[in-house]
Parts: structure tokens; C-alpha cells; sequence
């Protein structure tokens, strides 16, 4: 099985969006594969439209790999939105791949605190509709926001995220991503 993360960045004076799409064996967390898109930015930031500002150079990037991943992990929110399609909903639909929002901070709803130890998580809820999962990668570090893109349940979301942190907070896929379209929009 394998797992693409995808990040966009942008230089320090805005212009185009630097999209990277890092693509590893789940079995053995090591890279694969790489692919990087420069697209011009058509679509102002409006908060909660993201997907609409970096879909397109996410799009690209990923399409850029000779491999199809099976997952796709986004540094964004999936149905953890406002609009219930963030960024890896918007991605996973387009592509018509499993898709997995892995996010730094929540974006709407509420949850207890997880536990303090690698693998505990807490429900993340928006009125009584289940919306994702605040979880607990390194024992003793802030969680993440897990949510359903596309085409996987919250248990699969969950469970992916986990094999994939290993030795930091975010998914070695997403921190790649990160690090690469960062690297190339510089």
C-alpha cells in the first residue's frame, strides 16, 4: 500500500502556489517517489475556501506521480469543515482516491482532551454529528485533527495517521510534502 502527502506552499511575496506530492510504501515509511507543480493562483484566500486556492496545484503535483497512490494525506481538514469538504475531501472527490485530512489545528467542533499517550484519541464533534478524531501521535505532544476526505472511515483515518508517525507529531508523508513544496516555493 502507499500513501502520497501533499502540501502547497506559497513564496514570501504570495504569486504562484508550490504544490509537493511525496509518495511512500507504508509497509516500510520510506519515500518512493516525488513530484512538485507551480500553478498560478486564480482564487483570492477566503477562509474556508482553501481547496479552491491550492486544489489546482495539488492536483497537478499529484498527477506529476508515475505511481497512483492508493491514500492521500493532506496537510488540511476533510469533512472537519464548515462545509464538511475541506481540502482532502475536495482533493479525494476530484481524484476519486481515499483521502485523509490531517490538520495542526481545529477548524470547527468540540472534544475532550485525549489521553496523554501515543495511539489515545477523542471524538471531534460538531452538534451530534461525529466529524473526526483529535489523536495523540508521540506520547506527551499535541494532538492532531484527524477527518475522513474521501472514501475511508474514521477507524482507517485513525489507524493510517498512527503507522505513519513514527518519530514527530505530523505523518512522515505530510512532513515530507511540507518540507519539499516549502524547498521549492522558496
Amino acid at each position: 500500500m502507499t500513501v502520497a502527502g501533499i502540501d502547497v506552499a506559497y513564496g514570501r511575496r504570495g504569486g504562484p502556489a508550490h504544490a509537493a506530492a511525496v509518495l511512500f510504501d507504508l509497509a516500510t515509511l520510506t519515500p518512493l517517489e516525488q513530484a512538485e507543480a507551480t500553478v498560478a493562483t486564480a482564487f483570492p484566500y477566503v477562509p474556508g475556501l482553501l481547496s479552491f486556492r491550492e486544489g489546482p496545484a495539488a492536483v497537478a503535483a499529484i498527477g506529476s506521480l508515475s505511481l497512483k497512490p492508493d491514500v492521500l494525506m493532506c496537510d488540511g481538514q476533510g469533512i472537519a469543515h464548515p462545509r464538511r469538504i475541506g481540502i482532502a475531501s475536495h482533493l479525494g472527490l476530484v481524484l476519486d482516491l481515499p483521502a485523509i485530512g490531517v490538520a495542526k489545528s481545529r477548524l470547527i467542533g468540540t472534544h475532550e482532551e485525549p489521553g496523554p499517550n501515543r495511539g489515545d484519541w477523542t471524538p471531534l464533534l460538531d452538534g451530534g454529528d461525529l466529524i473526526g478524531a483529535v489523536v495523540r501521535t508521540r506520547a506527551n505532544v499535541r494532538p492532531v485533527f484527524v477527518s475522513i476526505g474521501h472514501r475511508v472511515s474514521l477507524e482507517t483515518a485513525i489507524a493510517l495517521v498512527l503507522a505513519c508517525t513514527r518519530r514527530f507529531r505530523l505523518p512522515e508523508p505530510i512532513r515530507a510534502a511540507d518540507r519539499l513544496s516549502r524547498c521549492f516555493g522558496a
